[in-house]
């Protein structure tokens, strides 16, 4: 009789994959613990945290007060002192209200103490427009993170990459920052290929030869849509994942740009002083010679997220807006 064909794994969605990273981390580490407002019995506003209290119990899931000032402090000192918090910000506008205890002490401890102490400590929250929640509800600040030394920064676009890349930023010594697209949580994946991604890898998300489209986070699927839109047109464009911003797979990067010779950087963060300058600054100084057209930038508008239903689509990039894009970018 033939071999028996083993079944291919089942797909799983963007939020299980964050929920299988916790449960699996906390049953090998029993230093893991998680922290936020409504991480335990409500099972997290996205439900990402479901289930982790009846298995952990009170002691490891911990229901924080909404002062995340003062929460988020205590998580730098139980960092500090041997645990591993991973500490959920419901809202990624909501950083501002932990921006001392995450610049000023969390990316900063192992530096001041000259090694004495490290910050394992794990920051999730969430970023992403699409909902008319409006502008206290609807940023992506990671450019801000991204800025400080000391703080690690991931943004998965994948169920896999979901999975791999906390699992890893679970396991390092660093603070690690992890910024989830919310409006990937229903989203449909494979599961991951490795159980850890490390931090600072970028993915080949497609193969193509007329120009390389570096997306960041949830940005990547719409470069993806722009591909398939764009194939029709016989334009082949290559997308490329970072995963992290911080470390920057910068060999990566330059290497697609020095074989299609043109490059777009999409990225749901406002343009003005954002992530697509950072990497469009860096891809210009180090693929010069390689480039046919100068290196071109998509962004959020430099607005405040609107609540109207009509306006919010128009402020942040999308498929037909990269199509565009990439066909000025071949034709020059």
């Amino acid at each position: 009789m033939p071999d028996a064909v083993p079944p291919k794994p089942a797909p799983f969605t963007y939020r299980q994959a964050i929920r299988e990273a916790l449960f699996e981390e906390m049953r090998r580490d029993p230093s893991v613990i998680v922290m936020g407002e409504d991480v335990g019995a409500a099972g997290g506003v996205f439900k990402q945290t479901e289930g982790l209290l009846a298995e952990f119990g009170a002691a490891r899931i911990i229901d924080t007060p909404i002062s995340e000032a003062g929460a988020f402090g205590i998580a730098v000192g139980a960092a500090m002192t041997g645990l591993r918090p991973v500490f959920e910000v419901m809202f990624g506008d909501f950083l501002t209200l932990v921006m001392d205890q995450l610049v000023n002490q969390a990316a900063k401890v192992h530096y001041m103490s000259a090694g004495g102490f490290r910050v394992p400590l794990v920051l999730r929250t969430t970023i992403g427009t699409g909902a008319n929640l409006g502008p206290q509800h609807s940023q992506s600040l990671h450019a801000w993170c991204a800025h400080i030394p000391g703080l690690k920064v991931a943004l998965p676009a994948t169920p896999a990459d979901a999975k791999g890349l906390l699992k890893a930023a679970i396991r390092d010594d660093n603070p690690v920052i992890v910024f989830e697209d919310r409006f990937s949580y229903t989203m449909m994946g494979a599961p991951p290929a490795e159980e850890i991604v490390p931090l600072g890898r970028a993915a080949v998300a497609r193969a193509g030869r007329d120009a390389t489209v570096i997306a960041v986070g949830g940005m990547v699927r719409v470069a993806l849509k722009a591909a398939e839109l764009l194939q029709h047109e016989n334009i082949s464009i290559e997308v490329i994942d970072p995963r992290t911003l911080v470390p920057l797979d910068v060999e990566t990067l330059v290497a697609s740009v020095r074989k299609t010779n043109r490059a777009l950087v999409v990225d749901l963060g406002h343009r003005s002083y954002g992530v697509t300058g950072e990497i469009a600054a860096t891809v210009g100084e180090l693929a010069f010679d390689w480039l046919d057209a100068p290196v071109m930038r998509l962004g959020a508008a430099n607005v405040p997220i609107p609540v109207s239903r009509t306006l919010e689509p128009l402020t942040v990039p999308d498929a037909a807006r990269i199509a565009a894009a990439v066909r000025a970018l071949v034709s020059r």
